[in-house]
């Protein structure tokens, strides 16, 4: 946690980039995807990604994590933080505009919440987290729409995708609070080196990507994606908690969604429908009074299992 209290203007500066970053990605996504399938994207990012922190990792002398228990939960960050939901955000873009992806991820705070009232002695639902919550899923059904998922056509199953995407980041959150205490590089190296462990083979199997044709601009989406939104947002979101801390930094996931919808109107002519923005409000409005003005992951210092060691990442 920062000591050094009041955010500065620079502050709020690192939290705009790395949201404007963040937000980036389904853009790039969206270029990829256009002739490279969801499951060679996510293991070529992936992989350009760990190339990058290796390097990172050997200049700062970084050390891995050790214990079977701590690469056990390692596994588990890789799967839910990084393999399913990077294949089902690329998979449902494939169908679906890039800003309507960006709006689906906004729902990822209030999956935490759920499953922080399951999973947690300490995080139980009250009446406004409650609140919170019930709004966000009335602006995910507003999103969809719900003639649409009493249907689930080809759309719709692919916007589904991107929200089950948003739980998996749910899951993760929930998984690194077990991860608490390890070189923090070293950890996010070895979680990206066990999803390209998972997700090479998968690629390998299912696309056959040695018989794909990407385009140019797919393959400089790809590595801008592996680079910039996987490797170097991971560093700047690092630099942001060591500042200002982990409730400070929460507020980026206010701000995605709106990036991400920028971007896709920008660049990608996306027209979104007026229901889409009037989903983003009430899922936002939804972010913001189930965490009653507080960040949207909590670091009062959790019961670590006497099997995990201790790593540390978002």
């Amino acid at each position: 946690m920062s000591t050094r209290g009041r955010p500065a203007l620079e502050d709020y500066g690192l939290l705009i980039m790395l949201a404007a970053i963040w937000g980036g990605s389904f853009l790039f996504i969206k270029l990829a995807v256009d002739t490279i399938p969801a499951a060679t994207l996510t293991a070529a990012r992936l992989v350009i990604a760990v190339l990058f922190m290796l390097a990172v990792m050997k200049a700062i002398g970084a050390r891995w994590p050790r214990g079977m228990a701590t690469w056990g939960i390692i596994a588990l960050a890789a799967l839910f933080g990084n393999a399913l939901p990077f294949t089902l955000i690329s998979w449902g873009e494939e169908a679906i505009d890039s800003g309507t992806a960006a709006i689906l991820m906004a729902v990822m705070p209030l999956t935490t919440v759920l499953l922080a009232h399951i999973t947690t002695s300490d995080e139980k639902l009250n009446a406004r987290k409650a609140t919170g919550v019930c709004l966000g899923l009335v602006g995910l059904v507003v999103l969809i729409g719900p003639d649409k998922l009493t249907l689930l056509g080809n759309e719709t199953i692919r916007q589904l995708a991107v929200a089950a995407a948003a739980m998996c980041y749910g899951v993760n959150a929930l998984a690194m609070k077990w991860l608490i205490g390890e070189e923090r590089y070293g950890l996010v190296t070895a979680i990206m080196v066990a999803s390209v462990v998972m997700m090479v083979p998968y690629s390998l199997a299912v696309d056959q990507p040695w018989t794909l044709a990407p385009s140019v601009g797919s393959i400089w989406a790809t590595i801008v994606l592996g680079l910039l939104q996987t490797a170097i947002g991971t560093l700047i979101m690092f630099a942001i908690v060591r500042r200002q801390g982990a409730s400070f930094f929460s507020q980026v996931n206010f701000l995605i969604p709106l990036f991400g919808v920028a971007w896709g109107a920008l660049f990608l002519s996306e027209a979104l429908p007026g229901d889409a923005f009037v989903a983003l409000s009430l899922i936002l409005l939804g972010i913001a009074i189930a965490r009653g003005g507080h960040g949207l992951v909590r670091r009062s210092p959790p019961t670590k299992p006497p099997v995990a060691p201790s790593p540390k990442h978002l």
